[in-house]
C-alpha cells in the first residue's frame, strides 16, 4: 500500500455513483488461498463465513446505496493457472453484487488500454496498481487528471462492451 493514499475500503465509502475495475494481467503474487486452491483445497460456498472478506462486505455496501460496482477482466487464452483460479474464486464477487466480464485479449487488440490495472471511482478519481514483475503491487497512485481519467473510462467501457458476463464465460 502506497503511503498517504486512502485505502481502496475508504475510497469506495465515498463513492456515490460507480466504481469500474479493470485487469489486465494474466498473473499476480501468490497469496495463500490461491496456494490452497493449488493444492486442491475448494471453497466450501455452502459455508459464506468461510470466504466472505472484508472486501467483499465493502463492495455489497457499495451496491446497496446504489453504486455500481463492475469489473472487466483482459486474459490470454488459454488462461493461466492463476486466471483459472480468478475465475472460481469470482463467485465472491458476484455474492457481493459486483458485475464481472472477461475479455479474451485476442479480441482486445484493436483496443487502447492503459499499461496498469486500476480502479475508476465516480468516472473522476483513478486509483492505479502498479506492479512489480512479479505481480506484487509495489505502489498505488491516485490522480484525477482528466485526460488519464478519460482515456481509463474509454478503455474500460470498451472492454466492458466486448467482454463476456461472467455466467456466460468458459475457461479455455
Amino acid at each position: 500500500m502506497s503511503a498517504g493514499i486512502p485505502s481502496f475500503a475508504e475510497l469506495l465509502a465515498d463513492c456515490t455513483d460507480s466504481a469500474v475495475h479493470l485487469e489486465l494481467r494474466d498473473s499476480y503474487a501468490d497469496n495463500e488461498r490461491f496456494a490452497a486452491w493449488r493444492s486442491g483445497e475448494r471453497i466450501g460456498w455452502d459455508n459464506r463465513e468461510s470466504w466472505w472478506r472484508p472486501f467483499h462486505q465493502t463492495v455489497a455496501d457499495a451496491v446497496a446505496r446504489g453504486v455500481v460496482v463492475r469489473r472487466a477482466r483482459v486474459v490470454s487464452e488459454p488462461v493461466s493457472e492463476y486466471i483459472r483460479w480468478e475465475y472460481y474464486a469470482t463467485a465472491a464477487n458476484i455474492a457481493a453484487d459486483e458485475q464481472v466480464r472477461w475479455l479474451p485479449r485476442r479480441q482486445a487488440t484493436g483496443l487502447a488500454l492503459p499499461g496498469n490495472d486500476h480502479w475508476l471511482l465516480d468516472g473522476r478519481l483513478l486509483r492505479i496498481h502498479h506492479f512489480d514483475g512479479d505481480g506484487n503491487v509495489i505502489e498505488d497512485e491516485l490522480t484525477s487528471d482528466t485526460e488519464t481519467v478519460k482515456l481509463c473510462a474509454t478503455a474500460f467501457e470498451s472492454v466492458w462492451e466486448r467482454a463476456v458476463p461472467h455466467d456466460q464465460y468458459e475457461i479455455h
